[in-house]
């Protein structure tokens, strides 16, 4: 997609040194917790760290065509002595936590298929499909089965009373959330106001005040873990953006001038990219081939994890100030497409979350490293390969988080579930036009800053 960039990573230098293939952390596996209940995790299943009860559930709900429904508001607790009661919030939360349904077998035997490390992203469209039974019809019977069934329920199912999705702005709500970014600026520029609530929101933050995790204990990290951590973060480069970012008062910036601005600024994140990858603790472990198709691939979902962590100073800060400056026309704000509110919506709320958890730079080293070795890509020459480099940080990052956060026990799940909605905004940011990426900066950088503001 950009010129060059092949040529880029086949100059890369090959003297990182290979680092063995065996697992991070075999003597913790124990240790490890379900992210769908919180009970003690048996290893990886359909894509994510879970219990055997949760792995059964699952694979029984999606062989079965079973439809459930929740008699409350969608947001039941999960915990191993509770999973039980709400088998609707049970599998919600599956999906949401990205089980992988087409990792199970078709004719219902152990042993999955098209396995994958790490969360499984789907819209909310074909969650709420399943949830409401509609991806199921025509393919068998539905019967009914009342909330709080046990793991070995009978065939008859519940379906769901909603087609809608759960609004998720606090566990508890009940309303969808107004852009107020957005809105704002067509008040200021037009003298419209426009209520718009929009129900394509993530579950970002449906069970993170619930999940009845194990009570934190005190301990040590593992030493390769130590190792590994400290090689990413040091292939990162955690400098400040060098893009000028700074406006005189009063200037008034065009159109095209943001434009341009947000492409250079693009281009040295897509730079830092490229460099980062030649220092990376693996690389001897690639193909060049296989790095060039994962770049391909990953490099806008490397771009907006980083601006919203690393460099977000910068960009919700210098960036910002730069877009106040800019003001668009009615037609623009007319125009702006579905894509772009979506998109917008999903990064405000996406700043936010990332924002309440203040990642650090080692977190941040380790998600990127877990998305950008994603197996699923097509054209690799060793998935395999990936696989297991892939299991070897998503087990690092866990080993970090919960030695350094033990009082924040949802804290590994809350930022594995980023990458899969990074992943969504930066492949549906190819839909929106290019003339009004200067609109939808503005907006976001708008809401955000003033959100940030307010805390």
């Amino acid at each position: 997609m950009f010129p060059g960039t092949a040529t880029d990573v086949e100059q890369m230098s090959s003297s990182s040194p290979v680092l063995p293939m065996n697992s991070v952390g075999n003597d913790r596996v124990d240790q490890r917790t379900c992210l769908i209940c919180g009970d003690r995790a048996t290893g990886l299943h359909y894509g994510i760290i879970s219990c055997e009860g949760c792995k059964g559930f699952f694979k029984r709900s999606i062989c079965n065509k079973r439809v459930y429904r929740c008699s409350r508001d969608k947001n039941c607790v999960m915990s191993r002595k509770q999973r039980n009661r709400c088998q609707y919030c049970r599998l919600l939360k599956c999906l949401q936590m990205g089980m992988n349904r087409k990792a199970i077998r078709e004719d219902g035997m152990p042993g999955g298929r098209n396995k994958s490390i790490g969360p499984v992203q789907i819209s909310e469209e074909e969650i709420e499909r399943i949830m409401s039974g509609q991806e199921f019809e025509g393919e068998a019977n539905m019967s009914w089965s009342n909330n709080g069934d046990s793991d070995h329920s009978s065939p008859g199912n519940g379906v769901s009373e909603s087609n809608q999705p759960s609004p998720v702005s606090t566990p508890s709500s009940s309303r969808s959330v107004e852009l107020n970014g957005f809105a704002a600026l067509r008040d200021q520029y037009i003298g419209t106001p426009v209520s718009m609530h929009y129900q394509y929101l993530p579950h970002l933050f449906s069970y993170s005040a619930h999940s009845a995790l194990m009570p934190p204990q005190a301990r040590s990290l593992d030493p390769q873990s130590h190792s590994l951590i400290n090689q990413l973060v040091s292939a990162e480069d955690l400098e400040p953006l060098g893009t000028p970012m700074l406006i005189e008062d009063g200037y008034k910036v065009t159109q095209a001038e943001l434009f341009a601005l947000l492409c250079r600024l693009a281009d040295e994140l897509l730079f830092r990219q490229i460099a980062w990858i030649k220092k990376l603790p693996f690389f001897c472990e690639l193909s060049i081939k296989d790095y060039t198709c994962l770049l391909s691939s990953t490099w806008q979902e490397l771009i907006l994890l980083s601006s919203l962590t690393v460099y977000s100073k910068q960009i919700f800060g210098d960036l910002a100030d730069v877009t106040s400056k800019y003001s668009p026309s009615d037609d623009e704000l007319h125009r702006f497409s579905e894509e772009g509110m979506e998109v917008m919506e999903r990064l405000i709320y996406l700043f936010r979350k990332f924002n309440q958890l203040k990642v650090s730079n080692e977190e941040y080293a380790c998600m990127k490293a877990i998305n950008f070795l994603n197996q699923d890509i097509r054209g690799l020459t060793n998935a395999s390969q990936l696989e297991q480099l892939n299991k070897r940080y998503w087990y690092v990052c866990q080993d970090f988080t919960e030695y350094k956060y033990p009082h924040q026990p949802n804290r590994f799940p809350d930022l594995m579930m980023c990458l899969p909605e990074i992943r969504y905004i930066a492949g549906k940011m190819v839909n929106v036009p290019l003339e009004q990426l200067p609109l939808l900066f503005k907006a976001v950088l708008h809401s955000c800053k003033t959100s940030a503001s307010k805390e």
